[in-house]
């Protein structure tokens, strides 16, 4: 039993007093800076808390009109101009924060920042690389090299995009996997100008970067098929199986297509049938069906995608089964299997598009980069809404 001390009676309420008075003052402390700001400033955040941000900047203008000294209120309209699309307004106010000889460091820095970010939102990227240049050394560098290497991405100047993710590198984010696509980049320009000895030099260091660049290994078994080595450009894409095997989907056709050169396109279609049965999400269905199609016949191709739905069941095998019964249906059954192929095309369209994992954009192109969200790899390389979180 815990003993009670009677000295605790005479110190207890000493606590509750303190308690009382720093409460007291806290909330005096809130009254007073409530009151130093203009009733206008309550009004425009309701507005943006309701989404009305024009509404919002009107007012803020007003105030700003009124209260020069307000430096807070002029990031805000900074933030709120560039916000809608207003980035002359936005270079204008940002430009003027700078010209304030009442800045601390910080707010120096921050308005310098921001201003970078209104050039590289106008595609002045030329002004806004040297102001973020400038912020090397200081407390806002990190967020500026990262700004840089957006600006470095947009204009395609990879190797200064490679050398500030090295720059950026830390326990949280390697920066591996962007460096290796920069590295795909570059080799892919050294194709165009037709130096292929350079290529492959960029695409053994994208592999050296980051082992799992399915795109460096695709890119070289490519080198090896236009120079006419259609076994070892094989051997390249098959490597792909340790780094990810759902994108051999992406070179499934360039694997019949050296197949054929070899002579042995049987091969290659039995190859693919293996890889299908062993991994039943990879998305060669189609290639595979198309291809039985022209090398076996129908019934051929008929009997493999009953085969496939009966196995492992899929609305893109239910799909291909239907094309398969159109073709070999008496003519008085086309019309109803049409009619039902087309019902369950327009209800399942979102099945036959890649979507990007971090911001959802769909196209039925795959992309390594985003359109949407600039990310890299960020998609998977099977089709459907319902996979996009497959990796």
């Amino acid at each position: 039993m815990i003993e009670i001390q009677y000295w605790w009676f005479a110190v207890l309420p000493l606590f509750f007093g303190l308690g009382w008075l720093a409460a007291r003052v806290d909330i005096k402390h809130v009254i007073a800076q409530s009151k130093s700001l203009p009733a206008a400033y309550f009004k425009g955040l309701n507005h943006l808390l309701s989404g009305e941000t024009h509404k919002a900047i009107e007012v803020y203008v007003d105030i700003a009109k009124n209260h020069q000294e307000t430096i807070e209120l002029q990031f805000t309209l900074g933030h709120l101009f560039r916000r809608r699309g207003e980035l002359e307004r936005a270079i204008r106010m940002h430009q003027k924060l700078l010209a304030r000889r009442d800045l601390n460091v910080a707010q120096k820095e921050q308005a310098q920042l921001d201003l970078a970010v209104d050039f590289i939102k106008s595609g002045l990227f030329d002004r806004a690389e040297n102001l973020l240049h400038e912020l090397s050394g200081t407390n806002a560098a990190r967020q500026a090299r990262i700004e840089l290497l957006a600006i470095y991405q947009q204009e395609h100047e990879w190797q200064k995009a490679i050398e500030i993710a090295q720059q950026l590198r830390d326990e949280s984010h390697t920066y591996q996997h962007e460096i290796a696509q920069f590295k795909c980049e570059q080799a892919a320009a050294a194709l165009v100008r037709n130096q292929v000895d350079l290529a492959r030099g960029f695409l053994d260091d994208a592999l050296n970067s980051h082992r799992q660049c399915v795109r460096a290994r695709l890119m070289q078994g490519e080198i090896l098929f236009a120079e006419d080595k259609y076994k070892e450009a094989v051997e390249q894409w098959l490597l792909i199986e340790s780094q990810d095997v759902y994108y051999l989907a992406l070179v499934a056709r360039n694997i019949l297509n050296a197949y054929e050169k070899l002579g042995q396109i049987s091969e290659g279609i039995a190859l693919l049938m293996r890889y299908l049965q062993r991994y039943p999400e990879l998305d060669v269905l189609d290639l595979i069906y198309e291809q039985l199609i022209a090398t076996q016949g129908i019934e051929v191709a008929h009997q493999f995608v009953r085969d496939r739905l009966r196995e492992s069941p899929s609305m893109s095998g239910l799909r291909k089964l239907l094309e398969a019964h159109l073709l070999v249906a008496p003519d008085d059954q086309k019309p109803e299997i049409e009619m039902i192929g087309k019902l369950l095309h327009d209800n399942t369209r979102e099945h036959s598009m890649y979507y990007c994992r971090e911001c959802g954009f769909k196209t039925r192109q795959f992309f390594w980069h985003c359109p949407g969200c600039n990310g890299w790899e960020t998609y998977a390389p099977i089709r459907g809404k319902r996979r996009q979180s497959a990796q």
